[in-house]
């Protein structure tokens, strides 16, 4: 039951992460899809910026909106920063 929980867990991270990578969605748009609640959202969205992923919200003249900067992923981001570094040196 608990790899259950676990897997369910990661995949709702990588489906809010899908979704988000779309710049398509807000908090209210990303609980009603993945069917959850506001807060949850908070909590996934979160979990993702501290694995790495730099989402930003964005205000729109529709409302406010979640958007992936690309080339965020969070094994790539270690390497461009010491490639920089070196670049400096």
């Amino acid at each position: 039951m608990r790899y259950q929980q676990t897997l369910e867990i990661h995949q709702r991270l990588e489906t809010v992460l899908r979704l988000i990578g779309t710049g398509k969605y807000s908090t209210p748009a990303l609980a009603e899809t993945v069917g959850v609640s506001i807060p949850t959202i908070s909590r996934i969205v979160a979990a993702l910026r501290v694995q790495g992923h730099d989402i930003r919200a964005e205000r729109t003249s529709q409302g406010w909106r979640y958007l992936l900067i690309s080339g965020t992923d969070p094994c790539n981001k270690a390497v461009s920063k010491n490639m920089k570094q070196r670049e400096h040196h």
